[in-house]
């Protein structure tokens, strides 16, 4: 299992390099598009969905990433903007309120496309402004996560969210904000991206944060949405990950926001 994941992940990261780094900008909004059409046919399973509801879903998304991209690349700030929303206050009120995708698939498929849309516009948008940034905004995830997982198993006692989550821990969390400041302390001294976000430390400081709680926000939605379908993994695309839902579920909340800040900081 331990090589399997092994060897997974090396594939991941080798196909994110080559999306980066060696395609043309047409192409990689392509294949930014590709992994938004599987994270839909896998939303399609959160759902329960049949076989040909999931695969038209996913052809129908990436058909809209298409058609933002060419007839109406005005509408992502606007994309980004309802996905803040929902991320910051709607999804605190459906932990809450534990609502569910089922019973209306209306609902389920335009939340789908609130969640996976603007994760691919964001990917899309970053990329449009540097390289370097999109793989930082991913990597403030990536330190994240591995922040609060140490933190948690060294110093975790008190439970955020167990009847979501059992393993995530408040500890966790503050491990997940102490990592990144120290990220974001170290692309600032020694990156030439900090030229990209012209801002006082304490306010980029408070940005980070903010990211951090989104990080955690969309990691705990996903866990909360596969609990309700009575599934362990959002597809079994990615062996030894699971499903791509799996491996960007942070994503899904943080790039939205961080595209947004760009934007207001850039406009």
């Amino acid at each position: 299992m331990l090589k399997t994941r092994v060897v997974t992940a090396l594939l991941l990261v080798a196909g994110l390099a080559l999306i980066l780094f060696a395609l043309p900008p047409l192409a990689a909004v392509l294949a930014f598009a590709a992994i938004a059409a599987l994270a839909a046919w896998e939303w399609g399973g959160l759902m329960r969905q049949d076989q040909p509801a999931r695969v038209m879903y996913a052809c129908v998304l990436m058909l809209f990433c298409w058609q933002l991209t060419v007839a109406a690349p005005q509408l992502v700030p606007v994309l980004l903007g309802a996905a803040a929303v929902f991320w910051i206050l709607v999804v605190p009120l459906w932990f809450r309120y534990r609502w569910t995708l089922a019973g209306n698939d209306f609902f389920g498929y335009l939340l789908g496309a609130l969640v996976i849309l603007p994760t691919w516009a964001a990917m899309v948008a970053l990329h449009a402004v540097d390289t370097w940034l999109l793989l930082a905004a991913m990597a403030l995830v990536w330190v994240a996560d591995i922040s609060a997982y140490f933190a948690g198993r060294s110093f975790g006692r008190h439970k955020l969210a167990p009847s979501i989550s059992p393993g995530k821990t408040w500890e966790g969390v503050a491990g997940a904000v102490v990592g990144v400041l120290i990220y974001g302390a170290i692309v600032l001294a020694y990156s030439p991206l900090a030229g990209s976000l012209p801002l006082a430390w304490p306010l980029l400081a408070l940005l980070l944060i903010l990211l951090t709680a989104a990080s955690v926000i969309g990691d705990l939605f996903e866990s909360l949405l596969k609990r309700q379908a009575g599934i362990k993994d959002s597809s079994n695309l990615l062996p030894g990950h699971g499903g791509v839902l799996d491996r960007i579920d942070a994503l899904t909340s943080t790039l939205p926001l961080a595209a947004l800040i760009l934007y207001l900081v850039k406009s």
